[in-house]
């Protein structure tokens, strides 16, 4: 059996039998990362994932690493059932960890190897509780073959600038900002639940105004008579 036929019978799986997440906790976040930047491409060829098993080594199914959530922009953002690095031609730009009591050390030490050998530009780390990351938001930068601390800027925001974006802490809780416009990102049920209250808002100033030139207008009306 020649290498290639050797290559292309190499089972991938979908799965590395680990637990998604430590707690419900960290499984929103997870969720709520990869919906918030799925909305904020929509429609745009950016692919966003979540716990998919990402395999950098043709041939090695072994190496493998399966990010909480990474960003590859350029890349058809149809759903994969892994991603295969050799195939698709490029890493992730950006990944992200919802760092947790048993995923602190493989966060910190193992990861941030293996994305900076695959060439992740940006590395993200929030820890929810703040119970296991000092501080709870950090952000790494690939500079040559390791990474760097993101500085943050004089309002405590990180920089990511592969996706143009401004990650800060707000009452402990992760928010992500558009660089350009500073808007908040938001998931499509946040966008869709803002969008619903500022019609109702709107509807209920509208129906105040009408009922304030009606009583202009009854008073009007016993003034002449």
């Amino acid at each position: 059996m020649s290498l290639a036929e050797t290559t292309t019978n190499v089972e991938y799986p979908e799965s590395d039998g680990e637990p998604m997440g430590e707690t419900d906790l960290h499984i929103d976040w997870m969720f709520r990362l990869r919906s918030m930047l799925k909305y904020r491409y929509r429609n745009q060829r950016v692919y966003v994932a979540c716990d998919l098993l990402l395999y950098f080594k043709e041939g090695e199914p072994q190496r493998c690493v399966s990010p909480d959530v990474f960003v590859v922009k350029n890349c058809d953002p149809a759903f994969r059932r892994v991603y295969k690095l050799w195939e698709e031609g490029q890493p992730p730009h950006v990944a992200m960890e919802v760092t947790s009591r048993d995923t602190r050390r493989e966060d910190e030490v193992f990861k941030p190897k293996t994305y900076a050998d695959i060439g992740i530009a940006e590395y993200f780390l929030y820890d929810p509780t703040s119970d296991y990351l000092r501080p709870a938001l950090q952000g790494h930068r690939l500079a040559g073959e390791s990474y760097e601390r993101i500085v943050p800027d004089a309002q405590g925001r990180l920089l990511c600038e592969q996706l143009g974006l401004w990650l800060t802490l707000q009452d402990r809780e992760l928010a992500i900002y558009d660089v350009q416009s500073g808007a908040q990102l938001l998931t499509a049920e946040d966008a869709q639940g803002a969008a619903l209250e500022a019609e109702r808002a709107a509807r209920e100033a509208a129906e105040a105004e009408l009922e304030r030139l009606r009583e202009e207008l009854r008073r009007s009306k016993d003034t002449q008579a």
